[in-house]
């Protein structure tokens, strides 16, 4: 933050404001999280263990009809909301908001917007707090990223501004974008410092958890890209190339002639974006449920002051050339970032294969998973970004770089044992008595057939089984992002074969046999 702010306030006296001594950087981080009865939890060993489901097939109905979205709040749930939200109070965290989210059994809480240093360290406490309230009320809140396979993970989406101390948001539009070189200026080397370090945001934002997310059900894309909206691209776009016009504002039909018309929200609505200006901000979307902000800002904030601090020089020449007129000096920088940088901005659809294509044909970097990000903590453009603002040295990035990777191979060890354990003795035994059932229902045709059926579905879950456990108990490459990778291609494939096998049997084993509670129980029964 500190930084962030010597920079900005060069730039700002450059672009005629003497009054300002500091500039702030703010986040609001909107924190997402399931509840699901504490009874069924502690009947999941994958649950308490590992904090996400290593197995559940795919319920009847999910979230496909999103009636828990607009519902309202189921009341046990509303109480607990209430009770946390007196509880944070007393903390002095302020929080704004509450709703459910798209999934069912997940929701949402918000507060309002505070310094960054102050935010994470409220944002810690809320997590806390989330968890211990729970228990009150006969629930467990869960914070993992993708705790049920193929339903809307849990972000945390690190809303974040600038702003001075004498009240001016950097990154406020105005009512005509194109005429405010002050947020031009402060917008474009975002825009820069984004698409420099897109590979070093991503690691900022990576875990194990994050891999099960990131890439579907409103969760962003791997692929870091910005999304800046109609209206403020297009004002980009005209700066840099003297052309177009910036389109009016458009107003919500609502259907009766009745009612006046509403002016759109110039907020992003694009689900798919990592990276979106929501209005006055932006929007990092990638952050993971269960994570701090504290590295993901530290992140954010030294690459923009980076940013501001290489446009600045050039808005000093800019401005002698221009002979100190500042919107002219402030345009050749906008033109400038957008010629080498605009092809981080992206306006479609970022789970689209099209997209895939279109991005590595631009240069931008796809990095899937964990063991493919982290490295970018320690690459030579990050240590030395980190080095020249005395954020953090090349050794003290190392070290968050050799935990990240142990955290993510040790996490994925865990979850390869339990994953074999509950199969062998949870899983394995109800199919065992399932087919004794069978057995006694005797030898007609379609009895036949259910047993061939079983017995298909039991091997294929007994070869799975040893097979992971062949896959785990190995000595692998010698520690480090080699060991982490090997975990994730080749004992976590194989812990995923188990489930397949075993989510099969779940669909045919007797419901009073099978072991552990369903998706269908764990998401609806409040």
């Amino acid at each position: 933050m500190d930084a962030l702010s010597n920079e900005a306030i060069k730039a700002l006296k450059l672009l005629g404001d003497e009054t300002a001594t500091r500039v702030f950087t703010t986040v609001g981080p909107e924190q997402e999280y399931f509840l699901v009865d504490e009874q069924y939890y502690f009947e999941r060993p994958d649950l308490y263990t590992t904090g996400r489901s290593l197995f559940g097939a795919k319920p009847p109905k999910g979230q496909e009809l999103d009636e828990h979205y607009f519902g309202s709040i189921p009341e046990r749930v509303l109480s607990y909301m209430l009770e946390v939200e007196e509880e944070l109070s007393k903390l002095g965290v302020p929080i704004k908001t509450r709703h459910n989210e798209v999934a069912p059994g997940q929701y949402e809480l918000a507060p309002l917007f505070e310094n960054s240093n102050i935010s994470s360290d409220h944002q810690q406490l809320t997590m806390q707090i989330l968890q211990n309230v729970a228990r009150r009320y006969g629930m467990v809140c869960l914070l993992h990223e993708k705790p049920f396979a193929g339903l809307n993970g849990s972000g945390k989406h690190n809303n974040w501004s600038m702003g001075t101390d004498t009240k001016v948001n950097l990154l406020n539009p105005g009512d005509t974008p194109e005429a405010n070189a002050q947020f031009l200026f402060f917008a474009s080397a975002v825009i820069k410092a984004v698409n420099k370090h897109q590979a070093l945001l991503r690691a900022s934002v990576a875990n194990i958890g994050q891999d099960h997310r990131l890439g579907a059900n409103e969760a962003p894309p791997a692929i870091i890209s910005i999304f800046l909206g109609a209206e403020l691209q297009t004002a980009f776009e005209k700066i840099a190339t003297g052309k177009g016009t910036v389109p009016k504002k458009s107003f919500l039909g609502l259907g009766t002639n009745m009612l006046p018309q509403l002016p759109k929200d110039g907020g992003d609505r694009n689900r798919t974006s990592p990276f979106a200006f929501t209005g006055n901000r932006f929007e990092f979307r990638a952050v993971g449920s269960s994570m701090s902000l504290g590295f993901v800002n530290t992140v954010l904030n030294t690459i923009t002051a980076e940013a501001i601090s290489e446009l600045s020089g050039q808005l000093a020449k800019e401005l002698k050339a221009a002979k100190g007129d500042v919107f002219a000096a402030v345009s050749a920088v906008v033109k400038t970032v957008w010629e080498e940088d605009g092809h981080i901005v992206f306006d479609g659809d970022g789970y689209s294969e099209a997209w895939h294509k279109e991005a590595e044909k631009r240069g931008l970097l796809n990095l899937p998973t964990t063991p493919d990000a982290l490295p970018w903590i320690v690459n030579k453009q990050t240590v030395d970004t980190f080095k020249k603002f005395k954020v953090l040295s090349k050794r003290e990035l190392e070290s968050r770089y050799e935990v990240f990777v142990e955290q993510y191979s040790s996490k994925a060890n865990i979850e390869a044992e339990t994953a074999a354990s509950m199969a062998r003795t949870m899983i394995l035994p109800a199919a065992l008595r399932h087919a004794e059932l069978l057995d006694d229902g005797g030898d007609s045709p379609a009895i036949e057939k259910l047993k061939e059926e079983l017995d298909g579905l039991i091997t294929e879950l007994v070869e799975a089984i040893f097979a992971l456990e062949k896959a785990n108990d190995h000595d692998g490459p010698d520690g480090g992002v080699k060991h982490a990778a090997y975990m994730r291609d080749v004992v976590l494939a194989a812990a995923n074969d188990v489930r397949v096998a075993a989510d099969k049997l779940e669909k045919v084993v007797a419901d009073d046999l099978w072991p552990i509670p369903k998706y269908s129980e764990m998401l609806f029964i409040k």
